[in-house]
């Protein structure tokens, strides 16, 4: 038996006016998972506890068959583990945003104008994030590039005790209000001010600038934690595994379950992704391992951005060259199961995650069902007679078990 899990990061949502009343979902041409809803067992998921953040690294590893309440420890460790940052027993990553601030005319205030820096390039990021190193590390505080906007910081023998906001939550707002709070605050607090004039001053800053772009012009501290300590998948399960995506949390999930992580050529997280080298890479792995976990980023951050046109356009491409592709790839296995879900829902109304449940399909070459619904969207979360899991990792149990789970 081949397994298969297809992420759609951040795909579900809520009606929109312009669309008629419609989510994304619901108006996008997705005849691929309506495919799949038309022959596949349907339901709902919860896939974040109720009393946790709805991030994509909670959510992540609920699919995957972990409970959050006992092995989640931060989002920025597992993005350490994924740029091969090994983390001591008394160290704390914390994820390290480039975040374009729009401060006032006499600079007293700013606001979170963008959490990406326009999507900075990976390359431009990394100058930006070793400039910061070079002025602002120490023996105790050091600075990793990473993907994009997305980078890490490490802090040895530092505090996870501390409250921070995902920039991500709050755009348009003025950051006083949601600057770290806690032990160790005060030192948090002074890098990300003193960021801002290193990053100012920098060329990669000034040029985009120039150009009309967003300049990364400080660093947001989030997501942290010290090393998590999960068992391995296999041992889980008795399937070997492999992961493909393009962010590292995911990827360093996958790490600590104990996959092998597929790297391809062009992949981003957003639109211009190479989601065809994805699904080529996927059902390649296949002739090895059992079990695939395949995450798409590009609907989540059409979500944060609010652009309802980009969301549409990363479901259907999703859709298209991603459910499509494996669809199609997984004819050649003669026994195979895929599950097909979003890690959580991305309103574009309010540009951040929810906790709400999600639908989820299991198609299973075995025994292909007849159902009454054709469209794979969020009303499926309210019919009657679907499989309803209030605890997120239960469902992966069910998935690899079946009716024995």
């Amino acid at each position: 038996m081949k397994y298969v899990v297809i992420v759609g990061d951040g795909m579900a949502d809520r009606p929109v006016a312009e669309l008629g009343g419609k989510t994304p979902l619901e108006y996008a041409h997705t005849p691929n998972m309506d495919r799949l809803a038309s022959t596949g067992i349907l339901g709902s998921v919860r896939t974040v506890p109720e009393d946790m953040h709805p991030g994509s690294d909670v959510a992540n590893l609920s699919i995957l068959g972990y409970s959050p309440a006992d092995y989640y420890s931060g989002r920025a460790p597992l993005e350490a583990a994924s740029i091969g940052v090994e983390l001591g027993e008394r160290d704390v990553a914390f994820r390290c945003n480039l975040v374009t601030l729009k401060f006032s005319a006499d600079r007293t205030s700013a606001i979170m104008e963008d959490y990406s820096s326009g999507h900075i390039p990976t390359q431009e990021a990394a100058e930006l994030i070793r400039e910061i190193n070079r002025h602002l590390g120490s023996d105790s505080i050091s600075f990793y590039p990473g993907v994009s906007y997305r980078h890490l910081m490490v802090w040895r023998g530092g505090s996870a005790d501390v409250e921070c906001v995902p920039p991500h939550d709050i755009l348009g707002k003025d950051i006083a209000d949601y600057l770290p709070v806690g032990n160790g605050d005060d030192l948090l607090k002074k890098i990300m001010k003193d960021s801002v004039a290193v990053l100012e001053a920098h060329p990669v800053n000034q040029s985009r600038i120039k150009d009309g772009k967003n300049p990364g012009n400080c660093v947001w501290f989030w997501g942290q934690g010290g090393k998590p300590r999960m068992p391995k998948f296999r041992d889980k399960y008795g399937v070997s595994g492999a992961l493909v995506s393009a962010v590292d949390l995911t990827k360093g999930l996958g790490i600590y379950a104990g996959f092998e992580i597929l790297q391809v050529p062009g992949i981003t997280g957003y639109l211009d992704t190479n989601y065809r080298g994805k699904t080529d890479a996927t059902i390649n792995a296949l002739q090895d391992v059992d079990f695939v976990y395949l995450h798409v980023e590009a609907p989540d951050e059409a979500g944060h951005s609010g652009k309802c046109g980009d969301k549409i356009q990363a479901i259907e491409d999703f859709d298209r060259f991603v459910v499509g592709g494996i669809m199609e790839g997984m004819k050649r296995f003669p026994e195979y199961r895929i599950l097909l879900l979003p890690d959580h829902a991305t309103p574009l109304e309010i540009r951040t995650h929810s906790s709400e449940p999600v639908p989820f399909v299991i198609f299973d070459s075995r025994q292909k069902r007849e159902n009454a619904v054709f469209a794979y969207d969020e009303k499926i979360t309210e019919r009657d007679g679907i499989r309803i899991f209030d605890e997120g990792y239960q469902l992966m149990d069910y998935f690899i078990k079946g009716e024995n789970a």
